[in-house]
């Protein structure tokens, strides 16, 4: 059994150095016209986007590289969307796009041509609060506030997703709509992290709201 496990091994050496050596090299005249072909393509490094933020049609000239995030924050000076981890694990960047929630840190400007995009200064003011600002006010739900839009703009959109009869992970009967309860909203909160520990106070202010809108 040895000496079969041996040769069989041997066999496989002597067949990869056979393929080895009938492997097709391309000759230095192709490897140059290949790369003065790659050298060709007109890449742009800076491009123009349209998109509605907050409700105002904006257009903004980006690097190709920025992100969403960046976007918002450098260059329409909208900071209440805040970059802690830029890893997208956090969830201080989310933000609500098409009326779906996304960390913008992980996706390019770019890519968000003709879409409708809403950060935490879209969803209500100091004059007229959103119903979910007012109740993370009304219970605590925030300490230091870092992760606070991330949380609220989060919390808004998981909503609807419930109502959307979208499932999570804690959803027992996947053929029925969603129950409204603490634990669907720990598991579908469950991105955005809060440092100084409000996670109590951040679901009775969602539960809250979720009762008036039921």
């Amino acid at each position: 059994m040895q000496h079969d496990i041996a040769l069989s091994r041997r066999n496989l050496l002597i067949g990869t150095a056979a393929s080895a050596a009938v492997t097709t090299v391309p000759s230095d005249a192709e490897a140059q016209a290949g790369a003065a072909q790659a050298a060709s393509v007109d890449i742009p490094s800076m491009l123009t986007v349209s998109f509605t933020v907050n409700g105002t049609e904006r257009q903004l000239e980006v690097d190709t590289r920025t992100t969403l995030l960046d976007a918002l924050r450098e260059h329409l000076h909208l900071t209440g969307s805040k970059k802690g981890c830029d890893q997208g694990q956090c969830g201080a960047c989310t933000v609500i796009v098409g009326g779906r929630r996304i960390t913008s840190c992980l996706t390019l400007a770019v890519m968000h041509e003709g879409h409708t995009i809403t950060t935490i200064e879209g969803l209500g003011t100091p004059d007229n609060l959103h119903p979910m600002q007012a109740a993370f006010i009304k219970h605590d739900g925030y300490q230091c506030g870092y992760c606070t839009p991330g949380q609220i703009c989060s919390s808004v959109a998981m909503l609807d997703e419930i109502k959307a009869g979208i499932p999570s992970h804690a959803t027992t009967d996947l053929n029925a709509v969603p129950e409204v309860t603490p634990a669907e909203f720990r598991e579908r909160m469950s991105g955005n992290i809060c440092r100084c520990g409000a996670y109590s106070n951040i679901i009775d202010a969602i539960t809250e709201v979720a009762g008036r809108q039921g």
